[in-house]
């Protein structure tokens, strides 16, 4: 059963936009890998300014809007 809904399959080194649990918390990430059951492994900067990795399910990923200098 298809909702119509197609999902983005980002490539490894691709930027992206991730919404968390609440619709507030929106990252933009870099995608490290694939990881199975639909999960994507990305890195984003934590709250100390430190590199962390998430695994984060590929349906909460968005290409990222069009900027100016695009």
């Amino acid at each position: 059963m298809n909702k119509g809904k197609t999902h983005w399959l980002p490539n490894a080194g691709t930027v992206a936009s991730y919404a968390g649990r609440s619709s507030k918390t929106i990252r933009n990430v870099r995608v490290v890998a694939e990881a199975c059951g639909g999960r994507m492994i990305v890195e984003a900067i934590g709250r100390q300014g430190v590199a962390v990795r998430l695994t984060v399910k590929q349906e909460n990923l968005a290409p990222l809007q069009p900027s100016l200098f695009d």
